[in-house]
């Protein structure tokens, strides 16, 4: 998860995260360049003592700063497209789970699974132990296997709500009437925290996500032992 302080991104636990952070790299080194190139014109501009009437009126240069600039964009726009075709990808989910949004909490249906199901709320501040972290731990977490495609779907039962865990480059819209779905796999054994990145009501920022990924043998008995309690 973030620190404090922190100035990038957290550490990448999907392939898609992976794919985002290098598309960010690639297009801030873009920015950078321009951004130099930018200012050393306006410095050259504002320090030159001479004007040539021939680079105020000439062909070529407009030919150059024309072209220049539509050269940079589909050098952004060529990998933007494949992430987003990479986003909407879903082959094949090893593990489909349904996530409702309500007034101020989250509930969780494993589709795959019969009376598998539950609402995951905010831990009050008293009532953490050490070590949780605060407005981020749910009394119930989002539990999936590590290194299976795992498709979400997403909605919601009263207001906009938005699912979204950094670390995992995921983040959907959670609209009542409508299923929108996203898939990601969790490269690493891990927790994963998120938050409603809506604004849904008072309570907004009082309903976390959180998601853990665990090897598959105990993924397997989590699910055991949650039919058995249900």
């Amino acid at each position: 998860m973030a620190h404090p302080s922190q100035l990038g991104f957290q550490d990448a636990a999907s392939p898609l995260m992976e794919e985002l952070l290098h598309f960010h790299d690639h297009a801030l080194m873009i920015v950078f360049l321009i951004s130099t190139m930018v200012l050393y014109i306006i410095v050259a501009m504002v320090t030159a003592k001479f004007t040539d009437k021939l680079v105020l009126d000439s062909q070529e240069i407009e030919i150059i700063w024309t072209l220049l600039p539509a050269i940079i964009l589909i050098l952004i726009a060529l990998p933007s497209l494949r992430i987003l075709y990479l986003m909407d990808e879903i082959n094949d989910p090893h593990l489909t789970i349904k996530a409702l949004g309500h007034q101020w909490y989250w509930s969780y249906e494993y589709t795959d699974y019969e009376d598998l199901g539950f609402d995951s709320y905010m831990i009050p501040t008293q009532d953490l132990t050490p070590g949780q972290f605060r407005l981020l731990e749910a009394d119930h977490r989002m539990v999936i296997p590590v290194e299976s495609p795992i498709r979400v779907l997403i909605s919601a039962e009263d207001v906009l709500h938005s699912w979204a865990i950094p670390a995992l480059g995921v983040k959907v819209d959670a609209v009542p009437g409508r299923l929108n779905q996203t898939t990601f796999i969790v490269n690493r054994p891990g927790v994963f925290y998120g938050q409603c990145s809506e604004i849904c009501g008072a309570n907004h920022s009082f309903m976390p996500i959180v998601v853990e990924a665990v090897p598959l043998e105990h993924f397997e008995n989590w699910t055991s032992l949650m039919i058995e309690d249900a």
